[in-house]
């Protein structure tokens, strides 16, 4: 905690009550030095700028709100809180006694968020006539704890479908720590994933240089290994912690078959009754989320390098890269927009053709696994529930053709779908209704970058695989999606993608607007509290503005910002957007903040990403996180969402 505090000009940088509460409630100590607070700043090498910053009263809006509430008094009790909390989401079919022991609870907790920083012994629980003022409310407004912009963090999807019927949170090559082509491979990005909720994990079993264990790496490259037991053991120690979701490996496989029945043996002994394996060894279709609760699942292909011999043979995903040392940086990897996917989708048909043909063999077609099976351990093959592999035939339409006696895994490239897209797509949403649909990131990607998701969603790819290890705009928005339904990890698709009648959806079909969502962002709080003084700029306290916008399909994706508030460590904005919404199953709400820089780059202050389908309506407190999808302590914004 930073216990010097910028200050601002009287007459242009206040701040609330409120967002001195929270800065004392986060570090007592500073109680007696925030009044008058002031900061000291370097200006023309000798000479020094000081700046205060005194309160502010809440926003118009609040005080509005807090006014209807209160029936116009002063003050505010239990009734005018549950009045409040049913007119922006509460629960319509609570019971009474629970809404009134909702608003009770609540009161409580702000009246001691608000008096934590006082000296002496905890305070008693408050009684039942305790009354909140107008700087009380807005201290609970401005709760990311007390009043989020999402759902209560709970599962509310329909889990008893079969799992093709849901998004699933997948990682890329998990086990890599950075770069896909000289970075260490470890158990601790799989523990790391796992605790986020990531419920698809990717391994690669090579042979070890002894010929008699599995490592697991990045084949072909200078990758370290690590023990396959060790990254096993981990899986299952972390597997639920998280979610109770089933969780799936994917095994990329360069085995010879007494190395697969060692990987047989090693996975019962880790895993024992928590890894499912159906009896059949085509399933017609695969099981629910809840049916596999708890449970752990294998899904892999033959490996085909032993099925025919090949000279070298091709790294794996067609990892090279023609100009490994670009984009390294990592404000470039930050600061890169996230490309619209029709721009994606031009940009594939341009790539040249070899890069092609190294991203498509990852799955082998029918007639090579029908070569395979004298060669498949028979334990190993027994406990493989998900399978993986291509139809005989070499072109996208066989590729995608469903066989109605079984269910299988198809992966493809982020290329090959921008690809596939372009005449397939409605092939492709009917393959996945129920089927699995992977797709993978291209080979060049060896920063561990990623690539726009939506292209895969909006064709109902269940397993758009993300390099978790990275950061980057792209990632954001993983994160973000996978906050829905609880943070469990499965997110059910929009009903629009599972129906075949009167006709399969297609993407490529312009939609009509089905809902409108305006945004509005009064002010923002908490990096005085978590931020050196100077950390933005050594001559003022900085000048912040926030993006806000729409991720999701491109009719739908926008970026709009705030101004820019001068020498101020507590920005109010108060400033609304409007989106309109063609696909708002599928929406993601963006917001950053950024500290504007008139001579260098603009530096970045936070940002979140909230699926749209999730969101409270009325006034909310928005966390923000760093660059890695971690949350900051106390930076947030306040916010307004309403639906139209």
């Amino acid at each position: 905690m930073f216990l010097s505090i910028p200050v601002s000009p009287t007459d242009t940088s206040p701040t609330t009550q409120a967002s001195k509460a929270t800065q004392q409630q986060t570090n007592p100590t500073l109680a007696a030095e925030t009044a008058g607070a002031m900061g000291t700043y370097k200006c023309c090498l000798i000479f020094k700028r000081r700046f205060r910053w005194t309160d502010a009263p809440p926003p118009d809006d609040v005080r509005a709100l807090f006014a209807e509430h209160s029936g116009g008094a002063a003050t505010m009790g239990a009734d005018g809180l549950r009045r409040y909390l049913e007119s922006t989401g509460g629960d319509p079919d609570a019971a009474d006694a629970d809404a009134e022991g909702e608003a009770d609870r609540l009161l409580d907790q702000i009246r001691l968020q608000g008096h934590q920083q006082r000296a002496g012994p905890r305070l008693p629980r408050l009684g039942r006539g305790q009354l909140l003022g107008l700087d009380d409310f807005h201290r609970f407004l401005f709760s990311a704890d007390l009043n989020p912009p999402l759902r209560r963090p709970q599962v509310h999807h329909d889990m008893s479908q079969p799992i093709s019927h849901y998004y699933v949170y997948t990682g890329h090559n998990s086990y890599l720590t950075g770069n896909q082509l000289s970075s260490d491979c470890s158990d601790v990005p799989i523990i790391k994933a796992l605790q986020r909720g990531v419920r698809v994990i990717e391994l690669d079993m090579w042979p070890n240089s002894a010929k008699d264990d599995i490592s697991i790496l990045h084949g072909r490259t200078l990758t370290t290994p690590v023990s396959l037991l060790k990254c096993l053991k981990s899986i299952k120690e972390y597997a639920f912690v998280a979610s109770p979701y089933p969780v799936i490996i994917t095994l990329e496989d360069h085995l010879t078959p007494e190395l697969q029945d060692k990987v047989a043996k090693m996975v019962l002994e880790v895993f024992g009754d928590i890894l499912y394996y159906p009896q059949e060894e085509h399933p017609k279709e695969l099981p629910s989320p809840e049916f596999l609760k708890g449970r752990v699942l294998l899904s892999t292909k033959p490996p085909k390098e032993y099925l025919e011999a090949k000279d070298g043979g091709a790294v794996k995903d067609g990892d090279a890269e023609q100009n490994p040392g670009k984009g390294t940086d990592d404000d470039a990897a930050w600061g890169t927009e996230v490309p619209d996917f029709k721009t994606e989708i031009q940009s594939a048909k341009e790539e040249d053709a070899s890069e092609h043909r190294r991203d498509d063999d990852e799955d082998d077609d029918d007639e090579d696994e029908q070569k395979m099976q004298q060669h498949l351990a028979p334990q190993y093959k027994h406990l493989i529930t998900i399978r993986a592999g291509k139809p005989k035939g070499g072109t996208t339409s066989d590729a995608l053709k469903c066989d109605p006696n079984k269910v299988r895994r198809l992966s493809l490239s982020e290329q090959q779908l921008a690809k596939a897209v372009v005449n397939h797509g409605t092939e492709i949403v009917r393959f996945t209704q129920r089927n699995l649909l992977r797709i993978y990131p291209k080979g060049t990607r060896v920063t561990s970058s990623n690539y726009n998701p939506f292209i895969g969603w909006v064709h109902g790819a269940q397993m758009v695989a993300f390099n978790m290890q990275g950061y980057g705009r792209a990632l954001w928005l993983m994160h973000g999606f996978y906050k829905a339904n609880g943070g469990c990890g499965y997110v059910k698709k929009p009903d629009f993608l599972m129906q075949s009648e009167p006709e399969v959806f297609d993407p490529k079909k312009p939609q009509p607007v089905k809902k409108t969502l305006k945004v509005k962002v009064y002010m923002g709080d908490g990096w005085r509290m978590d931020f050196k003084q100077t950390h933005f700029d050594q001559y003022s306290p900085p000048d912040f503005y926030a993006r806000v916008g729409i991720a999701g399909v491109p009719a739908d994706s926008v970026m709009k910002k705030t101004k820019a508030v001068e020498d101020n460590w507590v920005p109010v904005w108060g400033e609304e957007f409007s989106f309109d919404l063609t696909v708002p199953e599928l929406a993601l709400l963006r917001v950053e903040a950024h500290e504007y820089d008139m001579s260098e780059k603009d530096d970045f202050a936070g940002q979140t990403v909230l699926p749209v389908s999730e969101l409270q309506p009325g006034i909310r407190a928005v966390a923000l996180f760093d660059r890695k999808g971690n949350k900051f302590p106390n930076v947030k914004l306040l916010m307004r969402f309403e639906f139209v």
